[in-house]
This record gives C-alpha cells, structure tokens and sequence, in this order.
C-alpha cells in the first residue's frame, strides 16, 4: 500500500514536471547559474589555496644567533621549538651554510666577495628556519622566541625577522578570510535567489493543477499526498540542474585549466575536476535537491494553508 502511494505520488511529480516544461525550464535555469556558480567558488578556492599553499612554503621565521652562539645552545632550541604545536617543521643552519649560501646568492657581485675574503673570519652565524602549519600561527612563535624565560637563553639570538615579513603574513591571512567570507556571502545570495524563483515556480504549477489539488483534498487525500508530486518536482530540478552544471564544467574546465596553469603551476583545474568528480557531483546535487524540495515544501504548505 505505502509502495504504490510512493509509486504514484513520483509518477505525479513526473507528470507535473513534463506538463509545465517551460515553466520547469526557467526553474532548471536558476538552478543551474546558482550551482554553477557554487562549483565555481569551489574550483576558485582550490586555485587561491593551490596560491596561497606556494606563498606560504615561501614564508618563515629565521631566527640568527650571535656568532658566538654554541651550537648546543641551537640545537637544544630547535629542539624545543620543534615540539610546539603551532610548528611544522625548524631546519638548522649552520654559520659554514649559511656563509656558503651567501656566497651562492652574491657569486656575481665581486665587491662583496672580496670584503669576505679580507674579513677573513666568518662574520655570520647560525640559524633556524620555521615554518609554521597555518599562517596566522607565526605570531605566537615569534612571541615564544622573544619571551625566553627560562625556557631557553634568549641572549644567544641576534635577530628574528618576523616582524620583517609580519606585513607580508598579515596580508595574506587577510586574504584568505575575505575570500571564503565574500564566497559563503555570494552562494548564500544565489541560493537564496533559486529558492525564490523555485518557490514561485511550484506555486504556478500548483495553480495550474489546482482543480486536481482540490479535488484530492475533497476526497480525503492527507497534506502529505498532496505536497508529494510537487516535493518530487522540486527534486527533478535539483538533479537535472546538477547534471547539467557537471556537464558543463567538463568543457569550462578543460578551457580554463591551461590558462591558469600558466599562471599558478601547481594546480590543473581540469585535472582537480576529473579527480575530484565524484565530491563535487554529490555536492551540488545534495545543494540542488534539498534547495528543490525545501522551495517546493514551503510553496506547498503556503498554498495548503491558504
């Protein structure tokens, strides 16, 4: 019995669907522009996180210690630095690199190669470099390093260039928050758009169908039978909207992937697309149904109660 009732309140649906094609067609419209744009603040995020991952393997902290540091000290340091939970990994770099990469860096600037030889000692010392797990986490090690205490013996450090590149980490964890918040800001506005203009579709489809509406309500038919063709004809356009955005990203993607692989490198939007097809499918499809069936619903139980 409950079978047949679900049988015939999909089978409604169906027809509902194929009776108001052109209506059906403005609703899969909207659908279709929201979840694509929804899709495409997902390929967007990959791309600037893709960016960001790049310029954040870039930045660290390098602490320089005195020249007469010991490297027990250091060591010792690193140690302790390097179980902090903030930190993702601390190299050491000793005054022998740290001169050698100097030289590397300046081979061609023969003024500063013939200061090092007339200084004749080693006028660098050593250093650590760290790298943190998220970018907004460099302050608080820089304030760990400056504090000392007991901990350590700050005395030994000459220098910590956070606060040189403090600008630079400043900026790009701006970055980051602006654009998930300007990204959830914009999906929620073309969500909230769909849910209009798919709540406005079902209401015209109710009142094309209102005599039929009528009538299973004169002869008792429950709130819930009712709704059920136009919930399931909400939930058409959800699915037919996702398959058409996936459909569309396969060409968009493989145009647009070798445009942005010359600028960023590291990340192939068409590549992220194939591999990540299956997420992004059921993404937008959970998006697109439950934004189909809760318009419907709303518009259903407005008209029912009315």
């Amino acid at each position: 019995m409950l079978l047949t009732k679900i049988k015939r309140v999909i089978r409604a649906g169906f027809m509902n669907f194929w009776r108001n094609s052109w209506v059906s067609l403005a609703a899969i419209l909207v659908v279709v522009i929201t979840l694509f744009t929804i899709g495409s603040l997902v390929f967007s995020r990959a791309i600037l996180g893709s960016v960001l991952t790049q310029v954040q393997n870039r930045i660290d902290i390098s602490v320089y210690f005195k020249t007469d540091a010991e490297e027990q000290d250091i060591l010792a340091l690193k140690d302790l630095v390097s179980k902090l939970d903030e930190v993702k990994s601390v190299e050491y770099v000793s005054a022998e690199e740290a001169l050698a990469n100097f030289k590397e860096r300046h081979k061609d600037n023969a003024l500063i190669n013939q200061s090092l030889e007339e200084l004749g000692d080693n006028p660098l010392g050593a250093a650590l470099n760290i790298k943190a797990k998220e970018i907004s986490q460099y302050e608080s090690i820089a304030k760990f390093l400056n504090a000392g205490g007991g901990a350590f013996d700050s005395s030994a450090i000459d220098k910590i260039n956070y606060f040189q590149n403090k600008k630079i980490i400043d900026r790009l964890s701006l970055i980051l928050d602006s654009t998930k918040n300007l990204g959830l800001i914009i999906s929620l506005i073309l969500i909230g758009i769909s849910v209009l203009v798919t709540f406005n579709t079902i209401r015209l489809t109710i009142y094309a169908a209102r005599e039929e509406v009528e009538v299973m309500r004169l002869v008792g038919a429950s709130n819930k039978f009712v709704s059920g063709p136009f919930i399931v004809e909400g939930i058409m356009y959800g699915f037919i909207s996702t398959v058409v955005v996936m459909v569309l990203f396969y060409p968009f993607t493989l145009w647009i992937g070798a445009r942005v692989g010359r600028f960023f490198g590291d990340i192939n939007i068409f590549e992220y697309y194939i591999s990540n097809f299956g997420q992004i499918f059921f993404t937008l499809l959970a998006i697109g149904v439950v934004l189909g069936a809760v318009s419907s619903f709303i518009a259903v139980r407005r008209y029912l109660k009315a």
